[in-house]
């Protein structure tokens, strides 16, 4: 199913725009319900909860951007009823429209034909605000009619997804409607239509929902003194007994739809905040309602909240740090996940929230360094999400677990250093996610990905010495990266992408050859950083960012002999890269760019013949070398052995032949055997061996590298 845009909850946002006090227009409706009258059934219902409701007495008179509360919702026009008497029934419907200062939309397949439905939409959007436009969904599915053969589901009316301007023009763009889900599988009915009164009335959810509960509290406190009283005063005990029931009944099932809210709306609303101890708070207070209850005498709905409770529990000590805190919520949460697909394996929403446990099972994994624990649990991740789409074909939402899973499985045989199986899974799931991403433009996790998948699918062709077709994936996601600039210059998260992107495509280039088409990519990755540190400065990542680039940058310089250039860009990264380290010495990262520094460093100080000057620095560079943990032991190998084979040419351009020899042995000593290479650690290991005789063992690699199309700078 599509993210839609949800009802505003206004009281837990940022804090909002300041509401206009400029009088507003007087409307004889608080709200007009528009509906197939296929859906008559659930329009009866929704009319009475709308007129019956009353607004808590803390939130009368109070003022929001949609004006002053009232104290009723009073009166909803429904045109059954207030036009059977009128004499020009179009006309009295507009003159309703306009009179109403919102419009709600029962949506469902039958709504989304009837023309009558949309015109009413139409009307009422070339008068007011799209804010003031609510979307109730009933059946069917939003957006369905974007994917082929799945039209008959569509439950949006056409024109409740067009975007209108202020003239009341139609502007030809989409937008996503305001919904609230009434359906089983969504929102619920009562959960749901408390977001339509919190979005017209313009408050949080969550001063409805406390309201919600104290009414039951008290409802509660009178039903338990009439049944005192009822017992004994009147021998009717089988009927008190009855009541009584159904009042627990339903009053847990309330109380259920106050916990979904706590893990859905709430969590939601603080999960971006990083507030833990809130998040944690929560949880608690929702174990703590079903640690009274027997865990196998729950409803399957109960079993589920449960398990989100503890889902979200571990989420809370994962982002603490701890593990083991986190491993044991997992499995008990995964416990209870499981028990309810083994109760109806057939409820695709069961084995999404399943699927769930077990992928954070693989992460925690690959947090641990335990990539064989981490790939048993990514297979069965995708196992699952393959059985919800079997389930529900037409499910987005669970058509994109697919192409996660796919992914995150890429990602762990990647490092494992098994390119091949990688690269077939980061293949497979760039189509399907491209395809999901042109269906829904607007959704902005969708695209984020599509760049990801790009980005995986051009390092592993990479890793397998398909240069070429590497440059055009890498090519592909940044004309990808820009046109999403295009609708959005300001979006920090893309130019973000963009760093890393160009900065690839520029190493691609060089390794081609084409060190002219890599300095440009590398000063136009530099540039999107400066745009980024012009918005925020002290941003860490960008920082790091940058000073990758300008380190990435002088070694092209270097081999082109622009030394001067290159002393800049060492100069700067170098600074950047201290300051860093000031701030964290521990950093893996930043221990790295500390051993690119030296490295240019000697590499200028040999370009100028100061040799003396250039040992010592790639002295530094070896040793810097040897202290990083890049979370691959074999690449941090291939770099201590790079910075020694440095360290062995420069020794030799002094005349100490003995010394550099000594020095390109070491190197070669540190050389894993028998692993599959990347491009350039088999150039690493070529020019080793050629640099101590052994030019007849170098040959293999430099056919490879030749075929290839590989070209070193050194």
């Amino acid at each position: 199913m599509l993210k839609l845009a949800q009802v505003q909850d206004y009281a837990h946002h940022a804090e909002p725009a300041r509401p206009s006090r400029a009088p507003r227009p007087q409307h004889l409706y608080y709200a007009f319900l528009s509906y197939s009258h296929k859906d008559k059934e659930d329009a009866d219902w929704l009319h009475d909860e709308l007129e019956r409701f009353r607004v808590p007495r803390s939130l009368e008179g109070k003022l929001t951007e949609n004006g002053v509360i009232p104290k009723t919702l009073k009166p909803v026009f429904r045109d059954r009823n207030e036009l059977a008497a009128a004499d020009d029934l179009g006309e009295e419907i507009r003159e309703a429209l306009a009179a109403s200062r919102f419009l709600i939309v029962l949506c469902s397949p039958d709504a989304a034909k009837s023309r009558w439905t949309n015109a009413e939409i139409e009307t009422f959007k070339r008068s007011h605000p799209d804010g003031c436009v609510l979307a109730a969904i009933l059946s069917g599915e939003p957006f369905a009619s974007d994917i082929p053969g799945s039209e008959h589901l569509e439950c949006f009316p056409p024109a409740l997804t067009h975007k209108y301007d202020r003239r009341g023009r139609a502007t030809g763009k989409r937008v996503e409607p305001l919904a609230a889900d009434l359906r089983d599988n969504g929102d619920g009915r009562r959960m749901g239509f408390l977001k339509l009164v919190a979005g017209m009335l313009g408050v949080g959810l969550d001063d409805l929902v406390q309201r919600e509960a104290t009414h039951r509290h008290r409802r509660l406190a009178w039903l338990a003194a009439a049944s005192v009283v009822g017992m004994a005063v009147t021998s009717g005990l089988a009927v008190t007994a009855i009541q009584a029931r159904d009042a627990a009944r339903d009053e847990r099932r309330e109380a259920e739809g106050l916990v979904a809210y706590m893990l859905g709306d709430l969590k939601e609303k603080l999960e971006p905040i990083g507030r833990l101890d809130a998040l944690d708070g929560v949880g608690s207070r929702v174990l703590a309602y079903y640690s009274k209850q027997d865990a196998s005498e729950l409803s399957d709905a109960a079993l589920l909240q449960r398990s989100r409770a503890l889902s979200l529990m571990a989420q809370v000590a994962n982002l603490r740090g701890n593990l083991d805190t986190a491993q044991r919520l997992y499995r008990e949460a995964a416990a209870g996940t499981a028990e309810a697909v083994e109760r109806d394996p057939t409820d695709a929403q069961r084995l999404f929230d399943h699927a769930q446990n077990i992928y954070h099972f693989g992460e925690l994994a690959r947090d641990r360094g335990d990539p064989k624990a981490a790939e048993t649990a990514y297979r069965e991740y995708k196992r699952l999400a393959d059985q919800m789409v079997a389930i529900e074909p037409d499910n987005l939402k669970y058509r994109m677990e697919v192409q996660y899973a796919r992914e995150n499985l890429g990602i762990v045989l990647f490092n494992q250093r098994r390119y091949a199986e990688a690269a077939a899974l980061f293949e497979g799931a760039l189509g399907p996610i491209e395809s999901l991403a042109a269906l829904d433009p607007q959704n902005s996790a969708y695209q984020r990905e599509r760049a990801t998948i790009l980005s995986w699918v051009a390092q592993s062709q990479w890793v397998l010495g398909r240069l070429d077709a590497a440059i055009r994936v890498r090519q592909r996601q940044i004309s990808f990266l820009e046109q999403q600039l295009k609708g959005d210059a300001s979006d920090v998260l893309v130019r973000e992408k963009l760093i890393p992107a160009r900065r690839s495509l520029g190493l691609l280039l060089t390794q081609r050859g084409n060190v002219e088409g890599g300095v440009e990519q590398f000063t136009l990755a530099l540039d999107e950083a400066h745009r980024l540190m012009s918005v925020e400065p002290t941003n860490s990542l960008w920082q790091e960012l940058a000073a990758t680039v300008r380190l990435e940058l002088a070694s092209n310089l270097i081999s082109l002999g622009r030394n001067e250039e290159a002393g800049r860009e060492v100069a700067a990264g170098c600074g950047a890269a201290s300051a860093l380290r000031t701030k964290d010495p521990s950093a893996a990262g930043w221990r790295t760019l500390q051993s690119n520094c030296f490295d240019r460093r000697a590499r200028l100080a040999l370009q100028s013949g100061a040799t003396a000057q250039s040992s010592a620095f790639a002295e530094r560079a070896l040793a810097s070398s040897r202290t990083e943990k890049s979370g691959d032991p074999v690449t941090d190998r291939y770099r201590v052995a790079a910075e020694g084979r440095l360290l062995g040419d420069i020794r030799q351009r002094a005349g100490d032949a003995e010394g550099a020899r000594s020095a390109w042995s070491a190197a070669i000593a540190q050389l894993p055997q028998n692993v599959a290479e990347r491009p350039w650690e088999m150039n690493e290991r070529a020019e080793l061996l050629k640099r101590v005789g052994r030019a007849h063992d170098a040959r293999p690699l430099t056919e490879r590298l030749a075929a290839m199309g590989y070209r070193s700078l050194r």
